[in-house]
């Protein structure tokens, strides 16, 4: 499997890329190509092209989440008329309206615009999207230190509740030497995500992990995360986007966590 970061809060010393406050990663399993994500803007088209990478080529575009920082690049995707027989794939409550107060913080383009647009997949299960990558689904509750925090309102058939981001998922990539986890922001949990990766992979070996994690301060939760971490011997630790300075900074004195930035090629 190869891995692109088209989209990340950060940017390499010396490397003439762009970036934003989101994600967008480009990927390869054997014949097929995708993408987890889509950034805040049309950045991850003007880098995939910079880069060199061929998005009429992508058969998939996988939504970790509806938040607009992964979402909204949809917009671009279609206004520049790539493949118009797309699939997207997601979790059902990604493309539902969202907002924090008076701000809508959703997808541009919402669920049943979309279904005219492409190819709508939405399960709550596991679902494979490539040879040996799954979309998780739903992430249920695996442990006891991580729970959901409700990030403003979502609206369904005119009703409007809290919004426990349970459309947050992930991918596992399954090798044979063990399992790898692609995150957007973690919402339900990095921990969380990994032990159920484990399950529906049914491999206990977690071999690395990229994506935000969604943590900020330094508490009783990053400690147990990086127990946990730990416990499961991760050797590829690339903590990203909404994972604050201060944790990786203490993810690290455990576990060495590597460098995120756009451009960065994994091949795992």
């Amino acid at each position: 499997m190869k891995l692109k970061v088209l989209v990340d809060n950060n940017t390499y010393i010396d490397q003439y890329y762009c970036g934003e406050p989101a994600v967008s990663y480009y990927i390869e399993d054997e014949e097929t190509s995708l993408l987890l994500d889509v950034g805040y803007s049309n950045l991850f088209l003007k880098n995939a092209n910079a880069l060199g990478v061929n998005l009429e080529n992508i058969s998939t575009i996988v939504i970790s989440h509806g938040h607009d920082d992964h979402t909204r690049g949809l917009k671009y995707y279609f206004e520049n008329k790539h493949k118009k027989y797309i699939s997207i794939v997601s979790h059902p409550d990604a493309f539902n309206e969202k907002k924090i107060d008076d701000l809508k913080i959703c997808s541009p383009i919402l669920q049943e615009e979309l279904k005219e647009k492409c190819n709508l997949i939405l399960s709550k299960k596991p679902i494979k999207v490539s040879k040996n990558i799954t979309f998780l689904g739903e992430i249920p509750q695996m442990n006891n230190f991580e729970h959901r925090k409700a990030i403003g309102t979502q609206t369904i058939n005119g009703n409007s509740f809290e919004d426990y981001v349970m459309d947050d998922s992930a991918l596992a990539y399954k090798s044979e030497k063990g399992i790898y986890i692609i995150t957007g922001c973690s919402h339900s949990g990095i921990c969380n995500i990994i032990e159920y990766a484990k399950k529906v992979c049914e491999d206990e070996r977690v071999l690395g992990v990229i994506g935000g994690f969604h943590l900020f301060e330094v508490n009783t939760q990053v400690n147990k995360t990086i127990d946990y971490l730990k416990q499961n011997n991760l050797k590829e630790l690339y903590p990203c986007h909404c994972t604050s300075f201060a944790v990786k900074a203490e993810i690290n004195k455990i576990l060495p966590v590597k460098e995120v930035g756009v451009a960065l090629e994994i091949n795992w």
